[in-house]
């Protein structure tokens, strides 16, 4: 039986190990490269976003039902998709189909089947199902107040008189505790909470692979997300959201723990349609992923429908650019960034013998300190990342002091836990404090997070020669943060892979406590772009019950119009513009989007690849009662080049001209103005710059337009790099004592390299199996990516059509630059008649074929090649 007969589950988790050094190109003349005040924390966690094994997105040629194709016309399609895949011989299981907001269905089948289900007539795209994880929350008190008045959302409610009253906001999340008082109080439905589903059950988490979805009616939340971001939204009670009067739809699509799929967000999302819900908010996101993805499609198609939908854009900034994820990469969709609180309320305890105050948070599965008492003596300890070589001491009797960065907290703490602490305090390495979490549950020692400036007063004191211990106590404290308005170091750079521009709008996310399950203590702190997304969302809500008349596409355009540009997180004493690719418009103001009388569209300018000067026009519509007098200037933002990985930044600003630099608009009429963007000097390689057209109205408002644009040829980024293995490889999974550079999973297997080419039987050999594997490194997203078999003996394909192995369309960017990867060829391909035939015993070579993004199919330039060893299929 040949391999994809199986489910190749043994393949789940497999990564490289070592990481790489990249160089930076030094710094012209012409433009500035700046370096930031202080570096981005290395991530705390692994990797967050996983492709379920086996699952697939089969999307069929016509559109869906929302947009125009008739019932009937798109289950004809479905049906004739199952009866040729019967005559193709696919064997697979279906899972969903869908209709209305996305035209195809997701089913599980063995990955080796790829090539034969994208040669099946009618077959558009196939793509893989996700998995989405839940972020991890710190307990704490109420400080939903401190973020609101960073959006004016205190404005809008106290001054404007806005409450987001008869605004229908759908969460989809973990559900929401409807029982909680500030969301409704009593059981499903209420008064506040009057429409949901549960899409999967309690038990369900994706990653399992014997997880099924067990739906039903109730979308209670046994997790504590989704009743944190409804909170958000439009909590009232104890806490306040952004629009506490909205009623609420809680569609549940994940279980307690664990992971959800991106079909199943896709049910999800036609059941809110279904519900008649105005907003959509979405706090889920699979990072460097294209805005083809089914989960983006679909939410477009949602807008289509006249519903608003925001969602998250990710928290993968520490992987650099084009780290964006669907669906809040969707052309439609409001793409969400986060900017940090401007406080912190935590929880506090007090140095001795300075007596001075030491705010901290606690780290996820550590125990909790006590609300009494004190620690052992610190002892300040240094990195603590032992795999890197360092050395921690006995700690017996001793609270370690440890800084952050370099390895994960989990590493910290389990070397300060095997070297004898009995607790473990880490001070931060950029500004603020942090909530870190992923230690390993079952030990004694409890773990803390204090921030720079705490870690350098107490590392002061033992310099001094004191005895430094630390005296709990049940106090909290509200602090200045001293990141407030600044991006986020979790949130994503865009730009999309296709470079339109995103993120569209960023809001408060970092560190802010909402409404959490009574169950688990009723509010929590968490950070992410999940919690700026429902701010937008709440924001969204008000604006729709302030102006009821806009359609649901002019809204993003509104809110990006009155967005307020934040300085440079790297140097904000520099006064210069973050980048748009990281911030998109700026922070949400939810008062300026109310009360603005004018509109300047579109509301974001995509430039793509400029070889030169780009000229886009601008529309100005005063919608006020009186003539208006407007002038447009230029506002530049800083760029990135270098490394997409780890960008470097620079001052590469380009220069913008207008037809006309002042306008006179009647009242209920428009202008349209020229601009016309020329690039900055090409004085780095992979510059992305951008700005804002800023256009102020004579003694009234002002309002942007950001843009932002790749400067030069987009196709001179290389997709297929080596990585520090020479990546790609011809493999084979062999024994997992048997490593050969790489990780082995749950002893499983591991791939092993074969330059010199191999023989494969396509069977199953002690419980792995005997198939030839490509794995390969991707820098950069691809529009298409082949497997061509090649005849050893023609040095030619098989066929002059029917030659492919595998095809897979619209591949995101690999997360790390170890990261990779694979793809299985079962030693089949199917003819020019529909059917899925063996080649011949014999010898063969895969090409890979990689399609760069945007690129030209017909262009042989636009294409990357690998061609394997040789691969001997041999029967027997």
């Amino acid at each position: 039986m040949a391999p994809h007969r199986k489910r190749l589950a043994a393949l789940a988790g497999l990564t490289l190990l070592a990481g790489l050094v990249s160089a930076v190109p030094a710094a012209a003349d012409e433009i500035s490269e700046l370096a930031p005040l202080h570096p981005v924390p290395a991530p705390g966690d692994g990797e967050l976003v996983h492709q379920a094994d086996g699952l697939w997105l089969i999307e069929l040629e016509s559109p869906p039902t929302t947009q125009g194709t008739s019932a009937a016309e798109v289950d004809a399609e479905q049906d004739g998709f199952r009866a040729d895949a019967d005559e193709y011989g696919l064997e697979y299981s279906e899972r969903h189909s869908f209709t209305e907001l996305w035209n195809g269905l997701s089913i599980e089948m063995d990955d080796a089947q790829v090539g034969t289900v994208r040669a099946i007539p009618g077959v558009r795209a196939v793509y893989p199902v996700v998995t989405y994880e839940i972020p991890e929350a710190d307990e704490s008190v109420p400080d939903l107040d401190t973020a609101l008045p960073m959006t004016g959302a205190d404005i809008a409610q106290n001054e404007l008189g806005l409450s987001g009253e008869d605004v229908r906001v759908a969460i989809m999340d973990t559900g929401v505790d409807y029982t909680h008082p500030d969301l409704g109080g009593g059981g499903f439905p209420n008064d506040r909470v009057v429409a949901g589903h549960d899409f999967v059950g309690d038990d369900f988490n994706a990653q399992d692979p014997a997880a099924v979805p067990a739906p039903d009616g109730d979308p209670q939340d046994c997790n504590g997300h989704g009743t944190h971001v409804a909170g958000i939204v439009g909590a009232r009670g104890e806490v306040t959201g952004v629009a506490p009067d909205v009623v609420f739809g809680a569609y549940k699509v994940f279980g307690c723990a664990g992971s959800t799929t991106s079909d199943i967000m896709i049910a999800a999302m036609e059941q809110a349609l279904a519900d008649d819900m105005d907003v959509l908010n979405m706090s889920i996101g699979s990072s460097h992923s294209w805005p083809q993805y089914p989960t983006a499609v679909a939410s477009d198609n949602l807008v289509d429908q006249g519903m608003v939908v925001v969602a998250s854009i990710g928290n993968e900034g520490a992987t650099g650019l084009y780290s964006a994820g669907a669906p809040g990469l969707g052309e439609d969709v409001i793409g969400v960034a986060s900017f940090d609180n401007t406080h912190v309320r935590t929880a506090s305890a007090v140095a001795q013998p300075s007596g001075e105050a030491v705010p901290y948070m606690e780290m996820d599965e550590a125990p909790l300190p006590p609300t009494s008492g004190g620690t052992d003596p610190l002892e300040l300890v240094g990195r603590a990342c032992t795999a890197l070589g360092d050395t921690v001491g006995d700690l017996s009797g001793r609270t370690a002091l440890i800084i952050r960065g370099e390895c994960t907290f989990a590493e910290k703490y389990q070397a300060a836990v095997d070297a004898g602490a009995t607790g473990v305090v880490i001070y931060n390495n950029v500004p603020g404090l942090f909530a870190g979490g992923g230690l390993a549950a079952g030990h004694d020692a409890f773990s803390v997070g204090v921030s720079d400036t705490t870690g350098a007063h107490l590392i002061g004191l033992l310099e001094d020669g004191e005895t430094v211990t630390l005296s709990w106590t049940d106090e909290t404290a509200t602090v200045p943060n001293p990141t407030g308005g600044l991006i986020s170091s979790f949130s994503s750079y865009g730009l999309a892979a296709d470079l339109s521009v995103k993120p569209d709008i960023g809001a408060p996310g970092g560190l802010i406590n909402s409404t959490y399950p009574m169950a688990k203590g009723g509010y929590a702190t968490i950070s992410g772009t999940s919690m700026s997304s429902p701010h937008v969302a709440g924001g969204v809500a008000l604006l729709l019950q302030a102006r009821p008349d806009l359609d649901a596409h002019e809204v993003r355009t509104v809110l990006q119009n009155s967005a307020d540009p934040k300085a440079w997180w790297g140097n904000p004493g520099l006064g210069l513009a973050d980048n748009v690719h990281r911030q998109g418009a700026g922070m949400l103001d939810i008062p300026g989007s109310v009360l603005a009388a004018s509109t300047v569209t579109p509301g974001k300018l995509s430039l793509g690849a400029t070889g030169g000067p780009a000229t886009e026009t601008v529309t100005i519509t005063n919608n006020g009662d009186a003539e208006a007098v407007y002038e447009l200037s230029h506002e530049g933002a800083l760029g990135t080049h270098g490394d997409t990985f780890a960008p470097s930044f620079n001052d590469g600003f380009a220069d913008v001209a207008f037809d006309s630099e002042t306008v006179t608009v009647a009242a209920g009429a428009s202008v349209d103005v020229q601009v016309t963007v020329a690039p900055p000097a090409r004085d780095f390689e992979q510059m992305v710059y951008g700005g804002y057209v800023v256009v102020s109205q004579v003694d009234g408002e002002t309002f942007r337009v950001p843009y932002a644009a790749y400067n030069g040829d987009y196709q001179e980024i290389t997709a297929l790099t080596p990585t520090a293995y020479g990546l790609p490889w011809l493999t084979r999974i062999t024994e997992c004592d048997v490593f050969s550079g790489l990780e082995c999973a749950d002893d499983s297997g591991v791939f092993e390299n074969r330059p010199e080419g191999e023989t494969y039987t396509l069977e199953w050999v002690d419980g792995l199996p005997d198939a030839p594997y490509v794995i390969a490194h991707l820098d950069h997203h691809v529009a298409r990516l082949d497997l061509v078999i090649i005849d050893e003996r023609t040095g030619r394909p098989i066929h002059p059509r029917n030659n492919t192995a595998v095809s897979v369309d619209h591949v995101g960017r690999n997360a790390t630059p170890t990261a990779f990867h694979s793809y299985v060829w079962d030693g089949t391909y199917v003819d020019g008649h529909g059917r899925v035939k063996d080649v011949r015993d014999g010898d063969y070579r895969l090409e890979l074929r990689a399609l760069k993004a945007l690129g030209d199919a017909d262009d042989p330039d636009h294409w990357e090649t690998w061609t394997s060893p040789v691969i001997t299929i041999d029967r027997g």
